[in-house]
């Protein structure tokens, strides 16, 4: 994904825009599958994740994936739809394993899966945070503290009713994702709670971002600069 800014006018002026100006005669059903985020020590330029500058393209569908099962059902999806699909999988999530159905199935655009239930706390997330926060929900439950776990799966469109069903059960609710919290795709999921959730709610939205600078090319340092199982653990705490 890093390198889609250098075609950022063909995606956002052309694609994304074609058939709202063509008065629906015309579209363009193209998938742009690329990767991005941390985790391998590639520094700033091979290391992003900027899904929320096409996120807030109107025009433009965004998928990101957290499983084996989920990345063909939507890739399928992604094909089949009539418009430009940005579909981002995430560099550590291409050697993880998972079950996929022999027969044909797909996964439909728009549709939120919740990948734990819980009674107390609601983690929204995607693509490799998700795997991240079930172990940190896994990690709670030994505590006694039952969390949720709601994988996006899209951020366009996004499954509004689904976060929302979730946070008025549990009251609590934690946003968590890998790209920077300035901006963040985040930001804008929390003002969605707040303004259709808010009566529900047992105290403050909180997020758990990466933090605002470029990725670092030390390890160490790397990994300091995007959300750990450990911060998970303790927003959850700290809300509870």
């Amino acid at each position: 994904i890093d390198f889609t800014t250098l075609v950022m006018d063909q995606i956002v002026n052309q694609a994304a825009k074609y058939e709202f100006m063509s008065g629906g005669q015309g579209n363009v059903p193209m998938v742009l599958r690329t990767q991005g985020g941390a985790g391998n020590g590639l520094a700033a330029q091979h290391s992003q994740s900027l899904e929320a500058l096409f996120y807030h393209i109107p025009g433009l569908k965004v998928v990101m994936p957290s499983t084996p099962m989920d990345a063909l059902g939507l890739l399928k999806s992604a094909v089949r739809d009539d418009g430009p699909v940005i579909f981002i999988e995430h560099k550590l999530l291409y050697m993880n394993k998972g079950n996929v159905p022999d027969e044909e199935y797909s996964v439909p655009l728009g549709k939120a899966d919740i990948k734990k239930a819980g009674e107390h706390l609601t983690l929204v997330t995607y693509s490799y945070m998700t795997l991240k926060c079930l172990e940190a929900a896994a990690l709670m439950e030994e505590e006694g503290i039952s969390v949720e776990v709601v994988d996006l799966r899209t951020l366009t469109p996004l499954d509004k009713e689904t976060v929302l069903d979730s946070v008025r059960k549990t009251g609590r609710v934690i946003i968590v994702h890998e790209a920077c919290k300035r901006g963040g795709v985040g930001g804008d999921i929390a003002a969605m709670i707040m303004e259709e959730a808010y009566d529900d709610l047992d105290g403050p939205v909180m997020r758990i971002a990466g933090k605002n600078t470029p990725i670092p090319y030390n390890i160490g340092i790397e990994k300091a600069s995007v959300p750990s199982v450990e911060e998970i653990v303790e927003g959850i705490l700290e809300m509870v």
